[in-house]
C-alpha cells in the first residue's frame, strides 16, 4: 500500500506531467500557426510564465490552464493567479529592449481532460 505521502507525490508527478503535455500541445499549435516560441516556463523572481511567443515586434504570453472541462480550467484563473502573471510579466518586460513599451498580448489556453483545447486571445 502506498502511504499518504507517496500518493501525494504520485498525484503531483501526474499533474506535472499532464501540465507539461498540455503546454507542449498548445506550443505546437502556436508554432503551427506561424509563431516562434521564445520561452517555455520562463521563470523570474516574481513568478513563472507558461509560454511566450514572438509576434512581430512584441510577444504573446500564454497561460495554460487544464481541468476536467474548459469551465473547470477557467476557474483556475483566480485573481491571485492573475496577479502572479502580471508581476512575472513586468519582470519579463524589464528584460526587453523596449521595456514596458513592448507590444504584448495575453492569451489563455484552456485544456480539458480529453486534451481538447480552446484558446482565448487577448484575455484580460
Amino acid at each position: 500500500m502506498l502511504g499518504q505521502t507517496s500518493r501525494i507525490r504520485q498525484r503531483n508527478q501526474v499533474n506535472y506531467l499532464t501540465g507539461m503535455s498540455a503546454e507542449d500541445a498548445i506550443a505546437a499549435d502556436y508554432v503551427k500557426r506561424g509563431y516562434r516560441l521564445a520561452h517555455k516556463r520562463w521563470r523570474g523572481k516574481r513568478g513563472e510564465l507558461d509560454l511566450i511567443f514572438e509576434q512581430d515586434a512584441g510577444f504573446i504570453i500564454v497561460e495554460v490552464k487544464q481541468g476536467k472541462s474548459f469551465q473547470a480550467a477557467m476557474a483556475r484563473m483566480t485573481p491571485q493567479k492573475m496577479g502572479h502573471i502580471h508581476a512575472a510579466t513586468e519582470e519579463f518586460l524589464a528584460t526587453c529592449a523596449a521595456g514596458a513599451f513592448t507590444e504584448l498580448r495575453f492569451d489563455v489556453a484552456l485544456v480539458d481532460q480529453t486534451g481538447r483545447f480552446e484558446i482565448l486571445e487577448n484575455a484580460q
